[in-house]
C-alpha cells in the first residue's frame, strides 16, 4: 500500500483492510521535518512517547505528559499529507478510567487532528477500548512488552518465553481484538508468540522485536538511522548513521570557524552599488 498510494490520507479503515496483505509500513516521528521526510515511504506514522527518551533525555516513557504529545502531533500532522497519523496516549492519560481516556483521547483527537490513538495493555485495557472505540475514538492497541509498565514487568525484556506468560499475551490480543481495535503493535515478543497472534486476531498485527510474520513492521525512526544511540535494542537494523554525519559536521563547522576560513566572501552580504549621479552644469 506504501508504493501506490493516491495524494490523499490513509485512514484507519485502510490500515485495518491490509490484515494478510501488503505489509504495512510504520514509523515513528515526532517533528514536522521528520513527517515530511517519512510520509511518502510509510503507510503509517506514530507519535509515540518514546520522544521522551528520544528527543527529551528521559529514561523512560513515564515523564511524557499529554501536552508533550499533543504539541508534537500537532507538528507531525502539519507534516504529513498521506500517512495515517496516530498519537500515543501518555502513563496515567487512561488507565483511570474509561470514562478520563476519553476525555484525554477526545482531547487529543480534536487539537491534533489525527487519525486515532494507541494505547497499551491487554484483557485490563478491553473495556476502555471498547468505551472508546464505542464513541467514535480509533484505537490502535498494543501488547507485549508494554514500555510504560517496565517497572512492574521487570525492566526492557523479551516476553512470551514460557507458556503462561505467551497465553496471557496472546489472551490480551484476543481481548484487545474484540473490544475493537483497529491493528495492534506487538512488542518485543519471542517470534513464534508473535507469529501465533497474527494467525489468531482478525486485525493487523504492526511487529517490533516480534515477526516477519506480522501485517507490518514499526521501528523508532532515531533507531533506524543511527540519530539515538544511547542503547540499540537487538531488533533494530541500522540504514544510516545520521549521528555521527552530523557529529562529525559540527567537527568540521568548529574547524572552520576557529581557523576563520568560514565565513568566506561568498557567505557574506555585499553593499549595494551606488546610483551613478551627474551634478555638474551643464
Amino acid at each position: 500500500m506504501s508504493t501506490h498510494r493516491e495524494s490523499k490520507k490513509t485512514t484507519v479503515i485502510d490500515i485495518q483492510r491490509q490484515k494478510g496483505g501488503a505489509p504495512l509500513v510504520c514509523l515513528t516521528a515526532y517533528t514536522s521535518l521528520t513527517a515530511q521526510l517519512l510520509d511518502d515511504s510509510t503507510d503509517l506514522l506514530l507519535v509515540g512517547d518514546s520522544l521522551g527518551m528520544v528527543l527529551y533525555g528521559l529514561g523512560d516513557t513515564l515523564g511524557v505528559t499529554l501536552d508533550m504529545m499533543i504539541a508534537h502531533g500537532k507538528a507531525v500532522m502539519r507534516g504529513s499529507s498521506t500517512a495515517c497519523v496516530i498519537v500515543d496516549m501518555p502513563f496515567g492519560s487512561y488507565q483511570e478510567s474509561p470514562e478520563v481516556a476519553f476525555r484525554n483521547a477526545a482531547r487529543v483527537m480534536k487539537e491534533v487532528g489525527c487519525a486515532g490513538i494507541k494505547l497499551e495493555g491487554g484483557t485490563e485495557m478491553a473495556s476502555t477500548i471498547e468505551f472508546l472505540t464505542h464513541r467514535g475514538i480509533p484505537v490502535l492497541g498494543h501488547v507485549g512488552l508494554l514500555p510504560q509498565s517496565v517497572h512492574t514487568a521487570g525492566g526492557f525484556r523479551s516476553h512470551g518465553k514460557d507458556s503462561g506468560e505467551a497465553t496471557r499475551i496472546l489472551a490480551d490480543a484476543v481481548a484487545v481484538a474484540e473490544a475493537g481495535a483497529f491493528a495492534m503493535v506487538v512488542e518485543g515478543t519471542v517470534e513464534p508468540l508473535a507469529r501465533r497472534i497474527t494467525e489468531t486476531v482478525p486485525v493487523p498485527t504492526i511487529g517490533i522485536g516480534a515477526s516477519p510474520a506480522c501485517d507490518g513492521q514499526i521501528l523508532v525512526t532515531e533507531d533506524l538511522v543511527g540519530l539515538f544511540t544511547d542503547f540499540t535494542p537487538k531488533f533494530v537494523k541500522r540504514y544510516a548513521e545520521l549521528g555521527q554525519q552530523i557529529a562529525d559536521a559540527a567537527k568540521a563547522y568548529s574547524a572552520d570557524v576557529r581557523s576563520g576560513a568560514f565565513p568566506g566572501p561568498e557567505h557574506c552580504f555585499a553593499m549595494r552599488p551606488a546610483a551613478d549621479t551627474d551634478d555638474a552644469p551643464d
